[in-house]
C-alpha cells in the first residue's frame, strides 16, 4: 500500500505521482475470486508517459491565451518473477524528466528563475516488493526510494490478504510508512526564508479492505484508510506558505464491477471520499467499460470527475493573480497554493490494449484533464485562479516469460 500523502514542497512530482498511481487503482478482474493464487510465469514491462499542462494567461500580453508551464517524460520498467511456486518477487523502476514553470500568481514573491520548475530536473523512483501465498491468503512486504535534486523521499509496507473458503470474501489490510526529505538548495529560495534547515516529514498510514463477490458477473470493493503525517508540510518555493505540521488524512473507497455477459464486456464504477485535518473535503466519482475485440483487441473509455473544498488557511489569489495575495495579520497558517483551493474536474480518456501473439501485449492510453474553480460541489471556489488543463499519453508494452 502506498502513502496517500504526496510530496509538497515540489508540485511536479506529485503531479507525475498521482498520474502513475491511478494507472494501478483497478479492482481484480470479476471472474477472478482467487487473488491470493501465486503466479505461473514472470512478466517484464516497458511504459512511458508524455505529460503536458497549461494555464489560462494572467498577464495583459497573454490574456485570454493559455500558459504552458509543465512537461513530463517518464519511463518505467516493471519486473515480476515466481520463485518456487509460493513467492514472488516484483520491482518497479521510473525515471522522469521534468519542465516548466509553477503557476505564474505564485511568482510575486519571488524572482522568477527561483520557482520550482524553472529548469528541466530529473528524478529517479524505484520499488521492490516481495510476497508470499498461502493456501487462503497472502503477505506482502516492499520498500521504495525516490530522489532528485531536492527532495528524498523513503518508504515501507506491509500488505495482506486473506479468502474465505467459499473465495466469495477476501479481506485486506496493509501498513505503510514514509519519511521524507526536503533540501532548501535554491539561493533565492534560502534567502526568501532565511534558511537551509531541510524541511522532514513523516507519514504512517493504515488500509483495511473487504472484496465481496455478489453473483457471477458482480463484485464489490470496500476501502478504508487513515495516515498520519508530521513535519514540513510547507511549500518553500511558494510565498505566502505556511501550513501546518501535522495532517490526518481519512479515505474512503468504493469499487463495483460488471460483467455482461452479451458483449463480454466490464463496467468499473468507483466512488472515493477523502477528507483531512487542512479542512479539505473531496469527492471523486469514475467511470470505466472494458470491452474485448476481435483479434486480441481490448477498448476501454473512461471517465472520471473530481470536486475539493478549499483548506481551512488557504488564501484567495484576489482579483490580480500577479499581487501578492492579502494574508489576515492574525493568521498563524496560510497557503496561495491552487491546490489547496476549492475547484472541480473533468478528466476523460480512452485505453486501446492488443494481444501480439501468446506472449505479447502493447497499449496505449490517452487522458485529458479540465479544473475549472466554478466546477466544485462543496464550497465557493477562487474566481481569481485560470483554468488549468492537462493531457496525458501512456505507452506500454508486456512480456510474459
Amino acid at each position: 500500500m502506498q502513502s496517500i500523502q504526496g510530496k509538497h514542497g515540489n508540485g511536479k512530482s506529485r503531479t507525475v505521482g498521482a498520474l502513475l498511481a491511478s494507472a494501478a487503482m483497478l479492482l481484480p478482474p470479476v471472474r477472478s475470486a482467487c487473488a491470493d493464487a501465486p503466479p505461473e510465469q514472470a512478466v517484464v514491462s516497458v511504459r512511458y508517459l508524455n505529460y503536458h499542462d497549461s494555464q489560462k494567461g494572467d498577464t495583459d500580453a497573454t490574456a485570454g491565451m493559455s500558459r504552458d508551464r509543465i512537461d513530463v517524460q517518464a519511463l518505467s520498467l516493471y519486473g515480476m518473477a515466481p520463485i518456487a511456486g509460493k513467492w514472488s518477487i516484483a520491482a518497479t523502476f521510473t525515471e522522469d524528466s521534468v519542465s516548466g514553470a509553477s503557476p505564474a500568481y505564485h511568482g510575486a514573491g519571488f524572482p522568477a528563475d527561483s520557482m520550482s520548475g524553472a529548469s528541466a530536473e530529473i528524478r529517479y523512483a524505484g520499488d521492490l516488493s516481495v510476497t508470499r501465498y498461502f493456501s487462503r491468503g497472502t503477505l506482502s512486504a516492499g520498500a521504495s526510494y525516490s530522489e532528485e535534486s531536492d527532495y528524498i523521499s523513503r518508504g515501507c509496507s506491509l500488505n495482506g490478504t486473506w479468502s474465505t473458503e467459499s473465495r466469495n470474501t477476501t479481506l485486506s489490510f496493509g501498513t505503510a510508512y514514509s519519511s521524507d526529505t526536503l533540501f532548501l538548495n535554491n539561493p533565492a529560495v534560502v534567502a526568501s526564508k532565511k534558511s537551509d534547515t531541510p524541511g522532514r516529514k513523516r507519514v504512517l498510514s493504515g488500509l483495511l479492505g473487504v472484496t465481496q463477490v455478489l453473483s457471477q458477473n458482480d463484485i464489490m470493493q470496500l476501502t478504508v484508510t487513515y495516515a498520519h503525517g508530521e513535519g514540513y508540510y510547507s511549500d518553500p518555493y511558494k510565498d505566502p506558505d505556511e501550513r501546518p505540521g501535522k495532517r490526518r488524512m481519512f479515505t474512503f473507497m468504493t469499487r463495483w464491477n460488471h460483467h455482461f455477459d452479451g458483449p463480454d464486456g466490464t463496467a468499473r464504477l468507483s466512488y472515493r471520499y477523502y477528507g483531512d485535518s487542512f479542512g479539505i473535503v473531496a469527492h471523486t466519482f469514475g467511470a470505466e467499460y472494458v470491452q474485448p475485440l476481435p483479434n486480441g483487441w481490448e477498448v476501454t473509455p473512461m471517465v472520471r470527475f473530481y470536486s475539493q473544498s478549499a483548506a481551512d488557511f488557504y488564501v484567495p489569489t484576489g482579483d490580480d493573480p500577479q499581487a501578492r495575495p492579502s494574508v489576515p495579520a492574525e493568521a498563524e497558517h496560510y497557503s496561495a497554493d491552487q491546490r489547496l483551493s476549492s475547484f472541480g474536474a473533468f478528466s476523460y480518456g480512452v485505453r486501446v490494449a492488443r494481444e501480439l501473439g501468446r506472449s505479447w501485449t502493447a497499449d496505449v492510453q490517452y487522458e485529458s484533464y479540465r479544473q475549472r474553480s466554478s466546477w466544485c460541489i462543496s464550497g465557493d471556489g477562487d474566481p481569481g485562479i485560470p483554468s488549468f488543463t492537462f493531457r496525458s499519453v501512456q505507452l506500454g508494452v508486456t512480456r510474459k516469460l
